[in-house]
């Protein structure tokens, strides 16, 4: 029923309280999984007479870039060992554009995701990635509501 499951991430615990439910499903129903990471980094902008170290920002972004392929080659290769496969993809822009476009051009047939994946108020300003992608999503969507509680140790 569900053969490929897109599973959008940004790094967050609370985006990961997803998994658990996708490797039921991909483990009962024999589904391959593509983890997608959105970088929403902007452009650099400069306004006049701005100076910014550009080999600074490269470097971070370079390392941001790193760190979420070494993130996911994690959860794939503990997902290899009980014969889940999976893949990543990482893209740039609008995370509920890239979600749709994912969803299309690798014909996902289940979107699975947790709500509230960053909270705060950055994502009050700017909307909810899970409202945008439910509201223009033309297939199956798994979406948890993410109940992380931070610890306190």
């Amino acid at each position: 029923m569900y053969k490929t499951i897109l599973v959008p991430l940004d790094g967050s615990q609370r985006s990961e309280e997803i998994l658990p439910h996708v490797e039921s499903l991909a483990l009962h129903l024999r589904s391959s999984i593509i983890l997608l990471y959105v970088d929403e980094t902007a452009d650099l902008k400069l306004g006049h007479d701005e100076v910014v170290d550009i080999n600074q920002f490269m470097e971070r972004h370079r390392q941001q870039v790193k760190d979420t392929k070494a993130y996911f080659q994690t959860i794939i290769d503990k997902w290899r060992t009980v014969g889940i496969i999976a893949r990543m993809q990482i893209r740039r822009g609008s995370v509920v554009a890239n979600i749709l476009d994912t969803a299309k051009q690798e014909s996902v047939d289940l979107v699975a995701m947790a709500s509230h994946g960053k909270g705060g108020m950055q994502r009050a300003f700017y909307g909810s990635v899970a409202v945008g992608v439910l509201n223009q999503i033309d297939r199956p969507l798994l979406l948890i509501r993410s109940r992380f509680v931070k610890s306190t140790a």
